[in-house]
């Protein structure tokens, strides 16, 4: 009797240790570093090189150092700007497909060295470092892997050259929160005099699994983007969209060799949207979009600056899709940020500010339809998705994949935006949900979807609502969410 009594004792202590476990994740989940970039949310690839005063987007490789020359201090001014317009951070195309480095490298004589400004002494890529720390910001770098003015390039003479420019680029800086590879590669240029095409394989020429090793091992808390990541992936178009539901787990396929895929060799323009669901890595949407109709500036494209309503949108799309928001900002021959280009992201981040200066369901009363069993250091209460903490959450058991959660606002509000999240150091769990308003005395469905992730916005028509219900309607496993915020639009 006694040994029975001591193995129903046992059973059930451990299923209630099981009970009171944390969840285990499910899928794919986010490295530290991808934890910080999911954070950052939005920031800004600066394009500011000899193209903008060729007036090209891309560079033949041909041109004279001594075109670059503009004003002496100029960092501070895009940097602020940047900030001013809801920027986190801010990525400097330190060098373009024209080979021009914006730093004095050892490897090459094709750099700012070689230019007037600051009588050949200047830094750029420091300028624009100290800038972005001083105010801030968040700095990463870009150095493109094809070279249009190296002789080297296409030859196996030329790796060694641009593994050292990762190099100098990731020791001298300071801190990196992404480095940014690009996917053109190889094509016409003047490759020291020889003015012709040379073609390269992309997926083998640049050996990318010891050339992402520098950034690793120098960096290792700096995000690698590109078309196949490894920690962002480019979302396939360069309008600044997600797909309405859209995966931060990914796995890529390239169109000629579909398992080996690699920048300008992948699927990304058709399956970068939306991702996979259940994909074998964590490799989330990076959304990237020029403020104007270029990347770089051009005198002539003032009016193609886009309105602080276009960029509401595209946030909303991108950020609000579970990825991040990769703004162009091009500085003019001066260096400095125009006038179009400032009101543009003056009147974005003052609408930013408005919208999330009142979050609704503060205050509220949050109650669930099952609510975990907690361990002695962990609670998965409702109130857990109130609190401003990305990685508290309300949870159920393993077995209930399904759950309610209710908001009891302190006073009815007027509102139109809700957020959601999921604590994604758990996976992407949910796989339907949707949201009710109380509307004369019944709930009423405000939105659903099936993807949640870093951050779900959701935008509808104005409501007034007392309470707003949360139902998750299906989950891989127990849903695990961590924020519920409701705000109202500015005026735009």
């Amino acid at each position: 009797m006694k040994k029975q009594k001591l193995a129903v004792s046992l059973v059930l202590v451990s299923a209630l240790s099981l009970l009171a476990a944390e969840p285990q994740p499910y899928g794919a989940i986010p490295s530290e570093r991808q934890l910080k970039w999911h954070e950052t949310e939005t920031f800004s690839l600066i394009h500011f090189s000899l193209n903008t005063y060729t007036d090209r987007e891309w560079g033949y490789g041909d041109e004279d150092p001594k075109l670059f020359n503009p004003k002496p201090e100029i960092a501070d001014q895009v940097i602020s700007a940047l900030k001013r317009g809801g920027m986190n951070g801010v990525i400097l195309v330190a060098k373009h497909h024209d080979g021009f480095c914006l730093w004095p490298t050892k490897t090459t004589s094709h750099n700012i060295t070689k230019s007037p400004w600051h009588d050949g002494k200047g830094d750029l890529v420091r300028q624009y470092s100290d800038s972005a720390r001083k105010l801030g910001l968040k700095f990463g770098v870009y150095c493109s892997p094809w070279d249009r003015n190296s002789a080297k390039y296409g030859t196996d003479k030329y790796l060694p050259m641009y593994q050292a420019q990762i190099t100098e680029l990731l020791s001298n800086y300071g801190p990196i929160f992404e480095m940014w590879f690009d996917g053109a590669n190889g094509g016409d240029g003047y490759y020291g005099g020889a003015c012709e095409k040379r073609s390269i394989d992309s997926s083998v020429y640049y050996d990318w699994p010891n050339t992402w090793g520098i950034v690793r091992k120098l960096q290792p808390m700096a995000c690698i983007f590109g078309d196949v990541g490894p920690d962002s992936r480019w979302v396939g178009n360069e309008k600044g969209y997600a797909a309405e539901d859209s995966w931060a787990t990914f796995t890529p396929k390239g169109r000629k060799n579909p398992d080996r895929p690699s920048n300008g060799d992948s699927m990304n323009n058709k399956e970068g949207p939306a991702g996979h669901r259940d994909g074998a890595n964590w490799i989330p949407p990076e959304c990237d979009l020029p403020l104007r109709k270029g990347w770089f500036w051009h005198p002539d494209q003032d009016a193609t600056v886009r309105s602080p309503s276009k960029l509401m949108d595209i946030y909303f799309n991108s950020v609000g899709k579970g990825g991040c928001m990769n703004l162009g900002v091009a500085p003019n021959r001066d260096g400095f940020v125009c006038d179009a280009d400032i009101k543009s992201l003056d009147g974005f981040g003052t609408a930013l500010k408005k919208l999330y200066a009142v979050n609704f369901a503060k205050g509220a009363a949050v109650t669930a339809s099952a609510v975990r069993a907690g361990g002695d250091k962990i609670s998965y209460n409702a109130a857990n998705v109130i609190d401003d903490d990305r990685y508290t959450y309300w949870a159920t058991n393993n077995d209930v994949k399904q759950g309610e959660l209710t908001l009891t606002l302190a006073k009815e509000a007027e509102f139109d935006v809700i957020r959601l999240r999921e604590n994604i150091k758990l996976g992407q769990r949910v796989d339907g949900f949707a949201v009710d308003t109380w509307q004369n005395g019944a709930w009423k469905e405000f939105a659903g979807g099936k993807s949640i992730g870093a951050s779900r916005l959701i935008r509808g028509e104005k409501v007034k609502s007392s309470k707003l219900r949360l139902r998750i309607t299906a989950a891989a496993a127990c849903p695990c969410i961590s924020d519920i915020g409701i705000f109202k639009m500015p005026q735009l």
